[in-house]
């Protein structure tokens, strides 16, 4: 599952790593949010990994699923900001801490490991979510797909700020292109 994490990781950052200078500021996919809120958003989520995984205090609530303007966490480099956040995250995650229950909004009591599956699903969308507006084609790997698809279909929270309503997936579509629909994604 970590090694799936991190290919996901591996494809946020290709994605924060093509974003052209003076484009942070637009909008993305992800409904209200700017490239450089969503960029925030995921660097909140490495911080909030790492948080859960040593039992440090969480990181500001700005970054969090519905907050209005986390782009303030991507700072003026978001490229940079993700990757401290992700090099300060990803050591945490060793077997004891991955152990470790912690509580989440819509979830409950689980393992964090059992929160890895989320994290991906996380990177995958926000991915796309940046990639599709800035016209930068995102392809995950088939199998971080159909990771995506089926935590999702198995613990979607559908309200503002996390995902919403389903929408239709054209005829044909593709395995992404049918998950992102379930997660309330429109291509």
């Amino acid at each position: 599952m970590l090694e799936q994490y991190r290919r996901a990781q591996d494809g946020m950052d290709a994605v924060l790593a093509a974003v052209p200078r003076g484009r942070w500021d637009e909008p993305s996919m992800c409904a209200e949010w700017t490239v450089r809120d969503v960029a925030g958003h995921v660097v909140w989520g490495q911080w909030q990994m790492r948080a859960w995984a040593t039992g440090e205090a969480d990181p500001p609530g700005e970054g969090a699923p519905g907050a209005p303007h986390p782009g303030t966490l991507a700072g003026d480099d978001p490229l940079e900001t993700w990757r401290k956040a992700r090099a300060a995250s990803v050591p945490a995650l060793t077997p004891e801490a991955l152990a470790r229950t912690t509580r989440i909004t819509g979830l409950g009591e689980v393992p964090l490991a059992g929160l890895v599956p989320l994290m991906i699903t996380d990177t995958i969308v926000h991915s796309w979510d940046i990639g599709h507006a800035l016209g930068i084609d995102v392809r995950p790997d088939a199998d971080l797909v159909a990771l995506a698809d089926g935590w999702g279909r198995a613990h979607v929270v559908r309200r503002p700020g996390f995902f919403g309503p389903e929408v239709t997936a054209p005829p044909g579509a593709d395995e992404l292109t049918r998950m992102l629909a379930f997660l309330g994604r429109v291509a």
